[in-house]
């Protein structure tokens, strides 16, 4: 599921996303993205990418639900949509509209 940030906030976005719950796992040079997770370690978590585009942040975020289980694969029980999904896209509104 995505979200676009329009607006700029005050703390950098490594101190926000702590804000929110998630930690920081890699950075992905080659699609430009940062990548979270909530929580640190473990299964099921949820798995966030951040795209900047311009001034905005465009959140990517999805759950896995296991690990993956071929070696060297990133296939996984990812869920993009689900109500768990939709009910973390609105608690991470919640937490923006707050910092604003």
């Amino acid at each position: 599921m995505k979200i676009i940030l329009k607006e700029p906030f005050r703390e950098n976005i490594y101190v926000l996303m702590r804000r929110m719950g998630y930690h920081f796992q890699r950075e992905d040079k080659e699609r430009k993205e940062l990548v979270f997770t909530r929580p640190a370690r473990g299964f099921p978590r949820f798995h966030l990418f951040i795209k900047k585009n311009g001034n905005d942040l465009i959140f990517s975020l999805h759950l896995d639900q296991k690990r993956p289980i071929y070696k060297g694969t990133p296939a996984h029980a990812g869920e993009y949509n689900s109500k768990v999904v939709k009910e973390e896209v609105e608690r991470i509104r919640e937490i923006l509209k707050s910092l604003k």
